[in-house]
């Protein structure tokens, strides 16, 4: 074991952890749970200046002194702590207003997923949500910086914020996610009332006036100042340029310019035209690829009536993967998967599901949140392909696993390796099939239907951010060359806005992955074995893609 490198991953870890101590709760680490993410231009500058002296001290290690293991472990840690670098140098708090992701949608939903398993963890989150206030006057200081150097968000992004928190202040606290907390076992019914008791105090006396200042900073001194709609992009940022660069290494881990993804992406949306057509044909009586697009964005008969189905047809699937997955991996997780609703607030603009690893110190399940707002636009033919990509085998499979590997440095179980990570989930859509997961013809039209999702991402992502594309123009795209519903459309659109490059993963990752699975089918021939091509590239934790290539080659050889 080479300590240096060994010590430089820990202290890589715990400074994260440090860094993101939300993040830290999640993931069952109770030594910060007191504290909440600091988002000044001071702290920014002392994590990047941490993040750069960690890739420094990491390059400095020569690469003949380290075995085959920590070769990997070197270069997930440059890649880890440039891309966090990186990412604050694009200084986003700046102009930030993002009904996807925002901290103000985020927090709520988080709440409740806390693992409070002890007393002293109750008690550590009453001083946590006593933090949130500052941690939001930060944010308006680091709005006002943001219009004062004309680095504004789009006008939409800021409309739809402001909705969302009028939504939670308009709510009553009886049902406020910041008061109901899961408490812990070992609380008695007093306990647990004098506790909820003392969090409402917080939420009346601090939280919602900080979302009422952040509110009025939005409305009043941001919207008025805010880039309008054929303004979408990063791109009308005076650094937009070096922002979406950024933004697009530190998603795909590779060195590709904005139009070379877009080209990608025209390519896929062109190759999917043939399957639409011969499935149309079979399922829907039609080969015309405008009729098949409208059938499935507009037919009623293939939407959901009501959210108890939504979350039946995805149990259904998950329960079926779950039967199935022995056959295909020789690695399975120990950590369950389970369901759960996306909660109300802030539902409208979420993304149609999510996934949240299980904590590691078991307290909390892997969790599939699924969005059952307006049940009636929820299409059925895409469920089942949403189920797979997000639970079993998608994320729960990669990212358990991930947790559960021995030997590791733990950052590495837990890298933000977008295109790893997401490429896998996209890739297991299509091993669903193989696997004879979709329950039939018309199931399988939702796996090509997000297909054109990921492909078009390719598109409108890199045409915003780079091509200069209003956001109707993302919308208009993805209505003409996908059958993706109008409500998922726009806001996936704003999910683009909020989040430059983090779409393109999905697609770039998965064509990796397939091209390393073919690669390997011809290098090895008969020898090939599906359970240890998969075991190979679950393995190792996420890393960049790169290094995904060396490990499926030396697999293969």
């Amino acid at each position: 074991m080479n300590v240096e490198l060994d010590q430089l991953a820990q202290d890589y870890w715990e400074y994260a952890l440090s860094t993101f101590p939300t993040e830290a709760m999640l993931l069952g680490d109770h030594r910060f749970d007191a504290e909440m993410e600091q988002f000044s231009r001071q702290a920014e500058d002392e994590q990047i200046a941490e993040f750069d002296r960690l890739v420094a001290a990491a390059n400095a290690i020569e690469d003949g002194v380290l075995n085959a293991d920590e070769l990997i472990t070197k270069a997930v840690l440059i890649d880890e702590a440039s891309g966090r670098a990186n990412e604050l140098r694009s200084r986003t708090a700046e102009y930030d207003a993002n009904p996807s992701w925002g901290i103000h949608v985020l927090l709520p939903q988080f709440a409740g997923q806390l693992p409070l398993t002890k007393p002293a963890h109750a008690e550590a989150l009453v001083e946590k949500w006593t933090n949130v206030g500052p941690m939001f006057d930060q944010l308006i200081h680091r709005l006002r910086q943001g219009v004062a150097r004309d680095r504004t968000p789009p006008r939409t992004s800021v409309e739809k914020s402001i909705a969302q928190i009028d939504q939670y202040l308009a709510s009553p606290t009886t049902t406020d996610p910041f008061i109901n907390v899961p408490a812990p076992e070992a609380f008695t019914q007093e306990q647990t009332e004098a506790w909820r008791d003392r969090l409402a105090r917080v939420v009346i006396d601090v939280i919602r006036p900080a979302y009422e200042r952040y509110r009025h900073e939005l409305k009043e001194v941001v919207l008025p100042v805010s880039r309008p709609e054929e303004k979408t992009g990063v791109r009308w940022l005076s650094d937009g340029e070096e922002i979406y660069a950024r933004a697009i290494r530190r998603h795909t881990s590779l060195d590709l310019t904005p139009l070379e993804i877009h080209n990608i992406g025209l390519e896929e949306i062109a190759r999917l035209e043939g399957e639409y057509q011969t499935m149309g044909a079979q399922v829907l009586g039609t080969s015309d690829l405008s009729q098949i697009y409208d059938r499935l964005r507009n037919d009623p008969e293939l939407r959901f009536d009501d959210s108890e189905q939504i979350v039946a047809a995805a149990q259904d699937a998950m329960d079926r993967a779950r039967t199935a997955i022995p056959n295909w991996f020789g690695r399975l997780p120990r950590a369950d998967c389970v369901m759960a609703e996306i909660p109300e607030a802030g539902a409208q603009d979420a993304p149609i599901a999510y996934y949240l690893p299980p904590a590691t110190d078991g307290s909390r399940p892997g969790t599939y949140f699924i969005n059952t707002t307006e049940p009636t636009t929820r299409t059925r033919f895409e469920s089942e392909a949403l189920a797979f990509h997000e639970s079993i085998p998608g994320h729960h499979l990669q990212l358990a696993i991930a947790q559960e590997l021995e030997g590791i440095p733990e950052f590495r179980k837990h890298a933000l390796v977008t295109v790893y990570v997401e490429g896998w989930g996209l890739y297991t859509e299509r091993l669903a099939d193989e696997m004879g997961l979709y329950s039939g013809p018309l199931h399988r039209l939702g796996m090509l239907s997000f297909d054109s999702w990921r492909a078009g991402r390719l598109v409108v992502d890199t045409g915003m951010h780079a091509l200069g594309w209003s956001r109707q123009e993302a919308v208009d795209y993805l209505v003409q060359n996908s059958p993706l519903a109008l409500n998922n459309i726009e806001s996936e659109v704003e999910r683009y806005i909020g989040m430059p490059g983090q779409a393109l993963a999905y697609m770039i990752g998965r064509r990796e992955i397939m091209r390393l699975r073919e690669e390997a089918q011809t290098t090895m021939g008969g020898r090939f074995d599906i359970k240890g091509f998969h075991d190979t590239v679950l393995g190792s934790g996420p890393v960049p893609l790169g290094i995904l290539g060396d490990l499926v080659r030396k697999w293969a050889s």
